[in-house]
Order: structure tokens, then sequence, then C-alpha cells
């Protein structure tokens, strides 16, 4: 029997914050406590928080994030970790953002030979043009490329995105899918007082976008989506989930959509099961948990075929899934799945049972697998670097 790690994750974000990289790094570190391992968290301190520093978890100082409300991005921290690592040293540490904090946990990992792996969660290079600078998308994928190749290998939760970095130069690329918990995202939750509430009876047509509302999502498909169906079904309903920058002018330029705000655990899963169609027409993600969350909660979803839709939503079988950036033919497939309720739930209930097999404890099996991997790797191999008696680079 193998014994059991230790193991540092270090995440700028975490929750109660409700995004997909927050949620990920929670469920891989249950995961890893799950399985008998320690789990070392390392993340910025929230503002509200006090200084805290224990064998499970160390907050650090931290700064707001600009335009993230609610976010923070952790400060520098190379010599307070090297300290740490001294005196009790992970077996291999998870690097899952790309901040200042990240960067400093892989530098004091390298300058002591800790195996470090690193997350691939966001494509900010992408990010940058959706804000309208475009021009320093290459710089960005740069920096990217050189703050994950400084770990041992870069996880990723798809082969898409793992072809794409490998064709830009990153270069030890792991894959590590995603899990989805069918328990609590699950058709049984639907509420038709829910329903009510938005205005929806049970012949209603509701389309719902669940995410943060951000230029980054593209939700001007999605509300174009939804005109169109309009017009052939004038009670149709919009709802969105999520908070963000765009919610405010969203909301007073379509006082008919419903808006939910953020949502978490069962109340989560009600809205998703309570509708009918799940449109996501983001083209920055590196995966979108939300559709795999759609899926396994019986909802024909309509999403471009990248990230999750392309390794897990088939097209005419779970919704559709749409070539890149053809617009037209979201707004359509929206609306053909919306007209057709029958045929949308026959899809949705394809779409559970095709993600049924994505158990949490399968990806912390892999996980801790991946670890155990690195550890064996520098055990056998020469150090790449240098262990520096004066504590490392930073």
């Amino acid at each position: 029997m193998p014994k059991p790690m230790r193991v540092a994750i270090v995440s700028e974000t975490y929750p109660p914050e409700v995004n997909g990289v927050a949620l990920t790094v929670q469920a891989l570190e249950q995961g890893l406590r799950t399985r008998g391992h320690a789990v070392e968290l390392i993340r910025p301190r929230r503002r509200e928080e006090a200084a805290l520093a224990s064998p499970e978890q160390l907050l650090l100082p931290s700064l707001p994030l600009p335009r993230y409300p609610g976010l923070r991005f952790g400060l520098p921290a190379a010599r307070r970790l090297r300290a740490r690592w001294q005196l009790q040293r992970p077996d291999a540490i998870y690097v899952a953002t790309e901040g200042p904090l990240g960067a400093s946990a892989l530098a004091a990992a390298r300058s002591l030979g800790i195996p470090a792996s690193s997350g691939f969660h966001t494509r900010f290079d992408a990010y940058a043009e959706r804000y309208g600078f475009a021009i320093l998308r290459g710089v960005v994928l740069a920096w990217l490329r050189r703050f994950h190749n400084r770990a041992d290998t870069t996880l990723v939760p798809t082969r898409e995105l793992a072809q794409f970095l490998s064709a830009h130069g990153f270069a030890d690329i792991t894959l590590l899918r995603r899990a989805v918990d069918t328990t609590q995202f699950h058709p049984a939750r639907r509420s038709p007082g829910l329903r009510a509430q938005w205005g929806a009876d049970a012949d209603t047509p509701v389309l719902i976008h669940v995410g943060r509302i951000a230029p980054e999502k593209n939700l001007a498909l999605a509300i174009g989506a939804f005109r169109q169906l309009q017009h052939q079904q004038p009670q149709a309903r919009m709802v969105f989930v999520g908070d963000g920058p765009d919610r405010a002018a969203l909301a007073a330029a379509h006082p008919d959509f419903v808006f939910c705000g953020v949502q978490r655990g069962e109340a989560l899963a009600r809205h998703f099961a309570s509708a009918d169609v799940f449109v996501f027409p983001s083209l920055s993600e590196t995966f979108g948990n939300v559709t795999l969350e759609a899926m396994a909660s019986g909802l024909a979803t309509v999403a471009f075929d990248t990230g999750a839709a392309r390794e897990h939503l088939r097209d005419g079988e779970h919704g559709a899934a749409i070539a890149v950036d053809d617009g037209d033919a979201f707004i359509a497939a929206t609306a053909a799945l919306a007209n057709d309720l029958s045929a949308s739930r026959r899809m949705g209930n394809a779409a559970r049972e095709a993600v049924a097999h994505l158990a949490p404890e399968t990806v912390s099996a892999r996980f801790e697998q991946v670890l155990r991997e690195l550890i064996a790797r520098r055990a056998l191999a020469a150090p790449a670097w240098p262990v520096a008696s004066n504590g490392g680079r930073s």
C-alpha cells in the first residue's frame, strides 16, 4: 500500500468564491483528503478573514483583482514558502493559478527540488482579445508558457487544449479530466415552483445561462438566440444565473430577462434542472464546468464545439455542438430545441447518461497517480536545476 502523500495546493481563488477554478481546486483538495493524503491549502486572505497559518491552510496577503469584484490575488511569497516547506516539506505541489503567488510557489519548489504541477484553467490570451487588447494576445500566451514551463507538468482538462498548448511550446502536458457530481446535479431537482417564479408553466420554453455575466462570455449571442425564439414563442423565458460587470447594463436593457444572481449547491442544481435548454456561447473557456453540470441536470445543451462540449457533447444526441464562431447556427439550434421540448428532453436524458461516468472519485484517483508519477520521476532523475543553499531564486 503506497504511503500517504503531503501535497501543497496553491490557488488565488477558492470557495465561497464561485467560478470554475475555485470549485475545481476544492474538488481536487477534498478528493486527496478523502484518499488519505495530507493537503496544505495556500491561498490569498480575503478582506474579512484574519491571518491564518496552520498545517492545513496558509492565508497570505492579497490585493483586489481589477474588474473582478470579490476576487483577490496573492502577493509574492517565495521566501515565506521556502521557509515553511523547509520545516515541513511537501512531497509535491499543485499550482492552480498564474498570479504572483503561484509564480513564487513554483520558484520556492524549484529551489527546494520539490516536484511541481500546474493547472491551466483560464485562456487569458483569449480574454485579452475579448476585453479589447487583441494586440497583447501573443504576449499573454508567451507569459503563460514561461509560467507553466517552470512546473514539471501542466494539467489540462481536454485533449483539444493539450494539443493547442503543445503546439505553442508548452513543454510537458498531462490530461486530467473534470468531474461532475451527478448526485447533486440531477433532473429530479426540477421545481415547478421555481419555474412559476420565472413566469413559466410546464409548457413554457426556458433558456438558461449559468456563469459570469461579462464580455468574455459572448452573451450577445445568447440574447440573440432568445430574441429569435421569442418571435416564435412570445411566452419563452430567458434566465441568467451568476453575476458580473455586465449584469446591471444587461438588466436595464432587457427588463423581461430573469436574473437570479449567484446560486450555490442544491439551489444551483434546482435552477439548472428547472430550465429546458442550456445555452453556452462562450469561446474563451479552457473547459466550462457548467456544461457538465447542465448535462448532468438533464438539459439539452447548445455550445460551441470546444472545451467540455468538444469532449462530451454529441451533436444531435445531447443538444447541439456548433462549429466555432457560427453564430447563425447557434441561434438556429437554440430555437429548434426550444420549439420541440419533447425532443430536447430526450436529448437531455441522453446527455445525463453520457456524463454519468465522470465521478469525482475517478478524477481524484487520477490526480493522485499524476502526483506519484512526478515524485517517482524526480527520485530517479538528477535535478534539472541545483538546489540553492541560499534559498534559491524567486
